[in-house]
């Protein structure tokens, strides 16, 4: 008898490992090829074409952008080579597992809603990009800078299409994500490439020397739009490394780092950063600029009209594909943090659940209008269980302590990782800094705090025996 097709789509689904409470297995390592199509494809992303405005929007200067690019970005790829990358291929476990071992299970479920939660409004912001480009066959009424809710039936029946698809792929696991990154990445950097040099005799450009002139005057100008705060080299810098600080020194990327055969596979992350979000934020700007010189200043807010204007069918797809590929990492990760409080569940089940909720929070257009703030808020919110791993791993060893704790003295919630996690909020929330700076601070704060109960707490156990 044959199986019908969901059935076998089932099978196939069930047959996914993801070794979400086990150390990956030599056998499953992958090279370097992997790292290098996956971070290149996840950050040349759908919301580089947000974020790139934005900068235009906040009235950053040109020399902030170049200069503030170039040292956020090299301090994010060493972050991911130096903190984040030689903890995961040592040893080889998810972020939420090895949480649970050093947090116990109760405040690592807490940690895992709080960051699946964050996942999706992430994914779902990137969903939202593609969703621009998805209703330009049908002349889709796109948000607008001050759109909070879906401002039509037609944009959520476009948010819904472009969910599904990016929901299925991340329920095959992390080799797919990265296969369909590793084949899409080289395409869409070259049309982020082409549809910025395209659209520069647009804006006064003939020959090089026209460009930084014309980058000064027309494009960077250093005045924000209306009703938008000003940029400054430091928030272009801070941006360009915190941006993805859940994922570094936040530590997320120890659930997709973990396959990696050698720790400086963490470099790879350069191809993300300086392909990616160098490049791409760079090239999406001159898109943005002219677009607000052609529609005067118009506060419409949709990635898909501006790439199909300067590269037309192809500036479409690609907005559509990139952020189809940095959404399924994004539910991918979303999904191991909600089975990770789900054990019993398949990954692929879970996922499928995450992607659901992404896809809906994806119909609200503050997601991308807001997409700023809201990454420097998760970034804050989850970096201080970062900082606990950290220190966890290298200084608790050295002071001659125990490292995952929780986990050897089967304990269900540690109160030195609740504690550090919670005072850092706290003192990070009143500092006199904008939420672009605060999270520096409060990792270094986190790291103190935890190294500090963790030696009272095992010196005041070690008595009681």
């Amino acid at each position: 008898m044959m199986s019908s097709p969901s059935n076998l789509l089932t099978k196939k689904l069930d047959e996914v490992v993801e070794f979400e409470r086990e150390a990956v297995p030599e056998g499953k390592l992958k090279n370097s090829s992997s790292f290098w199509g996956m971070y290149a494809g996840e950050h040349t992303a759908g919301t580089e074409f947000v974020i790139g405005p934005l900068f235009v929007a906040h009235g950053a200067s040109a020399g902030d952008m170049v200069l503030g690019l170039l040292i956020g970005n090299l301090f994010a790829v060493l972050s991911w080579a130096f903190i984040t990358a030689p903890i995961a291929t040592k040893a080889r476990l998810t972020l939420y597992f090895q949480l649970e071992k050093i947090t116990g299970k109760r405040l690592a479920l807490i940690y895992n809603l709080v960051n699946a939660l964050m996942f999706c409004f992430l994914a779902g912001s990137m969903i939202a990009v593609s969703a621009t480009a998805v209703g330009i066959p049908f002349s889709l009424a796109m948000p607008s800078l001050t759109d909070l809710y879906p401002n039509s039936f037609g944009w959520i029946i476009a948010v819904m299409i472009v969910g599904s698809v990016t929901t299925l792929v991340a329920m095959f696991g992390y080799s797919q994500v990265a296969r369909m990154a590793k084949y899409t990445a080289p395409w869409m950097i070259l049309v982020f490439i082409a549809a910025a040099v395209s659209v520069l005799p647009d804006l006064g450009i003939t020959k090089l020397s026209d460009f930084w002139p014309v980058a000064n005057e027309k494009i960077w100008t250093g005045v924000p739009l209306q009703g938008q705060t000003k940029f400054s080299f430091f928030h272009v810098m801070f941006f360009a490394w915190f941006c993805n600080l859940a994922m570094h020194i936040g530590m997320s990327d120890l659930s997709i780092l973990r396959y990696a055969k050698k720790w400086h596979y963490g470099f790879a992350s350069s191809a993300g950063m300086f392909v990616g979000h160098y490049i791409a934020w760079i090239a999406s700007g001159i898109l943005y600029s002219l677009f607000l010189l052609e529609s005067n200043n118009s506060m419409e807010f949709a990635p898909g009209p501006i790439a199909y204007r300067a590269a037309g069918l192809a500036g479409a797809i690609c907005v559509i594909i990139a952020g189809w590929t940095t959404a399924n990492p994004t539910i991918y990760r979303a999904g191991l943090a909600l089975q990770a409080i789900m054990p019993s569940s398949k990954t692929w089940k879970v996922t499928m659940i995450i992607g659901l909720i992404t896809t809906g929070a994806a119909c609200f257009p503050a997601l991308v209008m807001k997409l700023l703030d809201f990454v420097a808020l998760y970034g804050l919110i989850l970096m201080p269980m970062g900082a606990i791993i950290f220190a966890d791993f290298w200084f608790l060893p050295k002071m001659q302590l125990k490292q995952n704790y929780a986990g050897f003295k089967k304990l269900t919630f540690s109160w030195p990782a609740a504690g550090s996690w919670i005072i850092t909020l706290i003192i990070s929330t009143f500092l006199p800094l904008d939420i672009f700076f605060k999270a520096l601070p409060g990792w270094f704060l986190a790291v103190i705090i935890y190294t500090g109960m963790s030696f009272i707490q095992q010196k005041m156990m070690a008595k009681e025996i």
